[in-house]
């Protein structure tokens, strides 16, 4: 248990990582294309030979953070003719540094900002696009305008961030470990 590590050492490091996806908000089909962009880079990681990763001829990624601009690159990279990143708020507010998303567009990366996602659309089993509503903050509050795009795509990333999941860790620690909201208590 967690104790009897403490009582054995005077500090004790838990790299549990964040192997868990959030989910979009939206209806997700089960269809062949539409993907975790963790999943995906890390088959590229793992990869020996990058010609046998498939990759769509238009990607749109979800998300603003450093994942995002990752799986978007390394699609562009792979071969997509198009790839969009799409982030419902403004690129201030991206969790992906000012640097990082001129790396992601100088790559031929388009940056949406402002937009969520509504409906991921599919046919026959397979990813065909998304819908998005605009966005626009007002009293400080992310609102929906009422206006609505589609983006086509053959593969889309979810890259709206990660969180912890309790199931990867053994039984024994999972259950000695106290937490609150998702930190680890401590004294």
């Amino acid at each position: 248990t967690l104790d009897s590590l403490l009582d054995a050492y005077d500090a004790v490091f838990l790299g549990l990582g964040l192997q868990g996806v959030n989910a979009l908000g939206v209806a997700e089909p089960t269809a062949t294309g539409l993907r975790n962009a963790v999943d995906f880079i890390a088959e590229l990681r793992q990869s020996a030979d990058l010609s046998t990763l498939p990759v769509g001829r238009r990607v749109v990624v979800i998300g603003g953070g450093m994942t995002a601009v990752d799986a978007a690159v390394q699609s562009r990279k792979l071969g997509a003719e198009e790839v969009t990143i799409v982030y419902r708020r403004g690129a201030d507010a991206m969790s992906a540094s000012a640097v990082e998303q001129q790396w992601a567009q100088t790559n031929g990366v388009t940056i949406r900002h402002w937009a969520a996602p509504k409906e991921v659309l599919s046919e026959n089993g397979a990813v065909k696009g998304v819908r998005f509503a605009a966005t626009a903050l007002s009293g400080g509050k992310l609102v929906e305008t009422g206006e609505t795009f589609t983006l086509e795509a053959d593969m889309v990333l979810k890259a709206i961030g990660q969180t912890f999941d309790e199931a990867t860790l053994s039984d024994p620690l999972a259950h000695s470990l106290q937490r609150t909201g998702d930190r680890i208590t401590v004294d």
